[in-house]
């Protein structure tokens, strides 16, 4: 098997505090590039290949707007999203589908409950079930329709590896990266994903959300599209109160964050972070990348500890907050 991220690659980025004490430490890489995208801080193993998962979603996105999928605002941002299955949500990948003339049995990710607590309550008092557009992925699964029905693509096997929709965001992928993927696995989703080391995601993102609508390349004026329609729905990309939507709305960042424990965050000034936690876990995340954004002078202090109190970052005990998830970057 091919070297993957272990353990003498990581260094500790965030600890937990209860009461005082240092009960639980958090260990992986990260990287932040400069706003010319140059490295100006490595934490860790950053070479190491680790599988984006949901960060690579901006990459699929792209990939489907390049191939001609006509996306805009709310359904672009869905797009990229790992959304959390509110009945808003599934308003605008409904829309996706019509657009696309496709109807919900033909969207290949699994049935899930939506990740919203709320509509899953709600849903379960009306005997609801789990369902394909709930899935947080339902977005990317849409759009991949969509783009299929703009090419002339078969629809029934576009998440085969092989299959020319996942041919191009490979291509894509690897032309943002300026690196060949290790290997290809299956997301959570049944889509393909590709092994990157976190210094060729780091360079994607931040080609991504640097660039310009008003660019001579058309692959860059896409990618502003994309970064604009996120700035401007951060509802869509994450959920109300949860974390990506959260860091968007107020601080204006482009955000991304994965499944175990990968994030990727461009500051307004191009300034990119990309982490990966070794453990799975994503509950420190996002603090990491606003520190080491903070550390950077891409973001202000004051900013981001005012915003702070929104992310779940309490330890609590008896019923009151005794501690917290603090970072160590």
């Amino acid at each position: 098997m091919a070297h993957t991220f272990s353990v003498p690659d990581a260094v500790e980025l965030a600890v937990v505090e209860r009461s005082g004490f240092v009960e639980s430490r958090h260990c992986g890489s990260a990287i932040v590039l400069d706003p010319a995208g140059e490295p100006l801080r490595t934490l860790g193993d950053v070479s190491a290949p680790v599988l984006p998962r949901s960060c690579l979603k901006p990459v699929q996105a792209l990939a489907c707007l390049t191939a001609g999928a006509d996306l805009t605002g709310e359904r672009l941002a869905l797009a990229t999203a790992s959304h959390s299955g509110t009945d808003r949500h599934v308003t605008v990948v409904r829309s996706i589908l019509a657009q696309a003339e496709a109807e919900e049995s033909m969207l290949q990710c699994p049935p899930a409950w939506p990740g919203d607590t709320a509509t899953r309550d709600e849903l379960v008092r009306e005997l609801g079930q789990p369902e394909r557009i709930r899935m947080n992925c339902s977005g990317k699964h849409a759009a991949m329709l969509l783009t299929c029905r703009v090419n002339g693509w078969d629809p029934t096997s576009y998440l085969d590896p092989g299959h020319p929709l996942q041919e191009h965001i490979r291509e894509v992928m690897e032309r943002l990266t300026g690196a060949r993927a290790t290997m290809t696995a299956v997301d959570g989703c049944g889509a393909p994903v590709y092994a990157l080391s976190l210094g060729a995601l780091a360079r994607a993102i931040h080609r991504i959300g640097t660039s310009s609508e008003h660019s001579p390349f058309a692959m860059h004026r896409a990618a502003g599209s994309l970064v604009r329609a996120v700035r401007e729905h951060p509802w869509a990309v994450d959920g109300p109160g949860r974390p990506d939507t959260t860091a968007i709305e107020t601080l204006g960042v482009f955000a991304k964050s994965g499944a175990e424990g990968v994030l990727v965050m461009t500051a307004p000034d191009g300034t990119t972070v990309a982490l990966k936690m070794l453990d799975g876990g994503g509950r420190a995340s996002t603090v990491v990348a606003l520190t080491l954004l903070v550390r950077a002078g891409a973001l202000r202090a004051t900013d981001v500890a005012q915003m702070l109190p929104r992310l779940p970052l309490s330890v609590s005990g008896g019923g009151q907050d005794v501690g917290a998830i603090r970072p160590t970057v």
